[in-house]
């Protein structure tokens, strides 16, 4: 496993092959739109049911029809049930309820806090561009757990190791898609090549807007954002944190290199004082 430096913001997208992948094929990833999401959780079964991930509890959270709750160790996809005194369209005056629905998962972010934590290289970057735990690795340490700015990983109940979407690694490997977006009925959850994702991300934006959703937007998809564009996109039909997503996400390693290189600045200044006041007593 290779060793990484913590990642320069605004940076380019990055480079797989020095994570000991020369010839990698496109990036790949997620676009789920949330307007076609209709709440039936095929994703979350699936994902459990091919990666063996246990149940998380079936009881319902008294708020709504959600029963799994949040993104954790055992709950890799997340479909969120969100009710609202809104109407769906701009032609409607009077307040009706409507559900948002949306299936969340790893943001299998370009510049992953996660990664650059991990003191054990359980964490590492495929080549196809995902971040993926090697659970025999983990040492249980849990210092991804507060870098990741989308609060994803998570340390398991009675294991102490992390747990996070692996976009089924395993299946990409043998060119087949994710369990979660081949078991999607309505292709919420799409798969593919990041760049074609984010052009049919754009397309259907437009068309949303045209047909009268104004509010329709993406979500993940700029490269210059704080974690350098997301390897999971989202069509989002409100605000990011009506949602539960953070509105500016930023890669909590961000300013490492500046502190380290403050850090060495100052040990060197250490260092020079005391070898005068040692220098000055054998005067």
């Amino acid at each position: 496993m290779t060793t990484h430096e913590p990642h320069l913001l605004h940076g380019p997208e990055p480079d797989v092959a020095d994570a000991g992948h020369p010839r990698p094929p496109e990036r790949v990833g997620f676009f789920t739109d949330t307007s076609v999401c209709i709440g039936c959780k095929a994703c979350e079964v699936a994902c459990k049911e091919w990666n063996a991930v246990p149940e998380d509890g079936l009881d319902l959270t008294g708020m709504s029809y959600d029963n799994t709750g949040a993104l954790g160790a055992s709950s890799w996809r997340h479909v969120a049930f969100i009710e609202q005194d809104k109407p769906l369209g701009g032609q409607q005056t009077q307040p009706e309820l409507r559900w948002l629905m949306a299936s969340d998962v790893c943001k299998h972010c370009t510049h992953a806090a996660c990664l650059d934590v991990c003191p054990t290289g359980s964490l590492f970057r495929t080549e196809f561009g995902t971040v993926v735990v090697q659970e025999d690795i983990c040492n249980g340490c849990g210092y991804c757990v507060p870098a990741c700015p989308y609060g994803v990983i998570e340390q398991r109940e009675g294991d102490g190791r992390a747990w996070k979407c692996t976009l089924c690694y395993d299946r990409l490997g043998a060119g087949q898609e994710p369990a979660c977006a081949k078991a999607c009925p309505t292709e919420s959850i799409q798969f593919g090549p990041l760049d074609d994702l984010r052009e049919k991300a754009a397309a259907r934006v437009e068309q949303l807007h045209a047909t009268g959703v104004p509010d329709a937007r993406l979500y993940g998809e700029d490269p210059a954002d704080g974690v350098g564009g997301a390897g999971a996109l989202f069509l989002l039909l409100d605000e990011p944190e009506v949602y539960g997503l953070p509105p500016d996400p930023v890669v909590t390693t961000r300013d490492l290199p500046a502190m380290w290189r403050h850090a060495g600045v100052a040990a060197a200044a250490l260092l020079t004082g005391l070898a005068a006041v040692f220098a000055g007593g054998r005067r």
